[in-house]
């Protein structure tokens, strides 16, 4: 039995499986779809922070915290949008 052959093959393998084109983790669609869910997650805790602040449940410096941090969010939202807008626009004036 030739031991160098099946070594030989095993590590071609290896190398071969190496080497593969590993397929993408996620695509644009998918990065935009988790950061509008980590958004509305957000959201969605601020705003249970802020009910909690109302009924007594939660101290004043959290739902600052929480409004500023909203603030934030929707502020950051906006901005993507305008430059995803502005993008867009670009690609329509140029010449074909």
């Amino acid at each position: 039995m030739d031991t160098t052959t099946s070594l030989v093959s095993q590590a071609y393998a290896n190398a071969r499986t190496a080497a593969a084109p590993q397929p993408k983790a996620d695509g644009a669609a998918e990065g935009f779809a988790k950061l509008a869910g980590n958004f509305m997650g957000a959201l969605q805790d601020h705003e249970a922070t802020a009910r909690a602040a109302m009924t007594g449940g939660a101290d004043p410096h959290a739902l600052v915290q929480a409004l500023a941090s909203s603030q934030m969010a929707v502020e950051t939202v906006a901005t993507v949008r305008d430059r995803v807008v502005e993008a867009y626009q670009e690609i329509l004036r140029m010449p074909v």
